[in-house]
């Protein structure tokens, strides 16, 4: 049974599929682009892959160079994130998704983080400022 949650758009599209969750801010500088693997010691995701999932992520971390640098790199690879979803976006963030076409929303009811961990597969619809857990 899905179950769908309005949401804010900040960059629009539309993305399904697998996702990962973080409890832990993200610096994507630290994610080896060749792989989509995360390589931050420490970090709750530390070994596992984000390529072409749908991210769902507290906010940021790091200076606009690394960050955008970082999702870049993972683009150039064809190993970025499907979607964001993030709590607390940043400038940097914002304008990275944007310019590299990758859906982002915000502003989601707190009972999704909740529910999400019992969903297989998402939606997210930027466009129609909707995330759809199946």
């Amino acid at each position: 049974m899905s179950k769908v949650y309005k949401c804010h758009k900040i960059s629009e599209g539309r993305a399904e599929g697998e996702f990962v969750i973080s409890k832990d801010d993200i610096m994507f500088y630290l994610i080896d682009p060749k792989t989509g693997k995360f390589i931050e010691r420490g970090h709750d995701l530390e070994g596992k892959i984000i390529a072409n999932k749908i991210l769902v992520f507290p906010g940021g971390k790091g200076s606009s160079v690394v960050q955008a640098d970082g999702l870049f790199q993972l683009m150039k690879n064809n190993n970025q994130p499907k979607a964001m979803i993030v709590e607390n976006p940043d400038t940097v963030l914002v304008t990275a998704a944007i310019l590299f076409e990758i859906p982002m929303v915000d502003k989601l009811d707190k009972s999704f983080y909740e529910d999400i961990k019992e969903a297989e597969h998402i939606i997210v619809d930027a466009d129609k400022e909707e995330v759809t857990l199946l």
